[in-house]
């Protein structure tokens, strides 16, 4: 079936009180694109794509499990124009100006852990799946807080495959497939081993419930959930951590997963059950350790509670709903782990998120950590009548602006329509 090339205006992707705000983001964007590039603009293009906060199953997508996580009001947005010639060049907001030449698509070592890797990553994912590329320039700007949860690096990747569906093949790309590239560049160019939920998220969009047992493809649900109506803002606290060491934390995560699941000759843990793990627990602790299996018993719980999140929801059942966020939070702090680093128990900024957030809330509402962990942010689901007192005490801890309201954004990677950005 074909898919239809998603168009938007900005009326669909932002809040009604922040259009004007988001109408000036543009216009600036697209100013620093002519300038930049000395282009008069006549054939420019804009491109969105979100970021995404994940609401259930913390660690569980790169073992083939369930996760519930939604596309955020923050985002990539790009100015573009097709070029001739074979390179892609793109300069973002405050950055050196990435290029590559999309005729040298192989791996460059060097350029591990940078911009450079991601796009020469995704125009090699596009190419080896039968799609067309070609050359472009763009300018893009973001407010998607790098290291905040968010995922700032799958919104970057969702945002050049858009980019590649709209101006080499009618907009006509499926969005799964544009997620599936996108972890194909993060992990095989960028050297970071993620699952697949950050990029799912950011390019289907809306509320999503993602169940990955066939990775190639999986199972999408939209679910329509307005936390408006339930009396609570969904919240996201930067905690200012520094992720920039943190990635054999992370990378440990999946391998010790992925160790036991070989034990049993299958290559993720949705193979095999918790029973499993029980029968043979006393064999996996001697030769993985205790870490590695209180990780897999978590993983096995976390893909229920899903369940039990989408179900709570689809019944309107909010009480069950927070009451499910609340224990994924505290298996996620003493089972998964990922709430600090071993390495560095000097730093524990999330730890006392979490603390600031529990006192905040008097017991109402929902925390826990958020994404990765380790550094970074903590998610919260706070009732309206605490929502002032909520922020203003996180705040207190990690700075003017560091408590952000966020909305559950539609769309996932789109075009946007030229005409909303002049208000028409």
């Amino acid at each position: 079936m074909a898919v239809k090339p998603r168009i938007a205006g900005l009326e669909k992707l932002y809040r009604e009180e922040s259009l004007d705000y988001q109408r000036k983001r543009y216009k600036k964007a697209i100013e620093d694109y002519k300038k930049y590039f000395a282009s008069d603009g006549a054939a420019i293009r804009v491109f969105s794509a979100p970021g995404r906060t994940e609401v259930g199953g913390n660690h569980t997508d790169h073992n083939c499990g369930k996760v519930l996580a939604a596309s955020v009001d923050l985002d990539i947005i790009a100015i573009v124009e097709p070029l001739d010639e074979p390179v892609a060049v793109l300069k973002s907001e405050g950055f050196d100006e990435n290029r590559i030449m999309i005729n040298e698509l192989d791996v460059h070592e060097e350029e591990k852990n940078t911009a450079n890797a991601l796009l020469r990553g995704v125009t090699k994912g596009f190419q080896s799946r039968g799609f067309k590329v070609g050359g472009f320039k763009a300018y893009t700007t973001s407010n998607v807080m790098k290291g905040s949860g968010l995922s700032s690096s799958a919104a970057f990747e969702v945002l050049i495959g858009t980019i590649y569906s709209f101006l080499y093949n009618g907009g006509t790309v499926d969005p799964v497939k544009i997620a599936q590239i996108a972890k194909y560049a993060e992990n095989m160019y960028f050297g970071k081993p993620s699952g697949l939920m950050d990029q799912m998220a950011s390019s289907v969009g809306g509320f999503v419930a993602i169940d990955f047992k066939d990775v190639e493809s999986p199972i999408i649900e939209n679910i329509d959930v307005d936390f408006d109506s339930f009396g609570h803002a969904l919240c996201i606290v930067d905690t200012k951590g520094d992720h920039a060491d943190l990635t054999p934390d992370y990378a440990a995560i999946p391998a010790e997963m992925h160790a036991v699941a070989e034990y049993f000759s299958v290559d993720c843990l949705r193979r095999i059950c918790k029973h499993d793990i029980i029968l043979n627990m006393n064999i996996l602790r001697e030769k993985f350790g205790d870490r590695a299996v209180l990780r897999c018993i978590h993983f096995f719980e976390e893909n229920k509670r899903v369940d039990k999140l989408v179900n709570a929801l689809k019944r309107n059942d909010f009480q069950a709903f927070l009451d499910s966020i609340n224990e994924s939070g505290n298996s996620s702090y003493k089972y998964l782990q990922n709430v600090y680093s071993c390495s560095d128990v000097k730093h524990q900024g999330l730890s006392i998120g979490l603390n600031v957030a529990e006192y905040a809330l008097s017991r109402k509402g929902a925390s826990r950590v958020h994404g990765g962990g380790f550094a970074g942010t903590i998610q919260a689901f706070v009732p309206f009548e605490l929502l002032k007192e909520f922020k203003m005490e996180l705040e207190k801890v990690f700075g003017n602006g560091s408590c952000h309201i966020l909305k559950i954004r539609p769309l996932g990677g789109c075009e946007v329509a030229l005409d909303s950005i002049e208000g028409k």
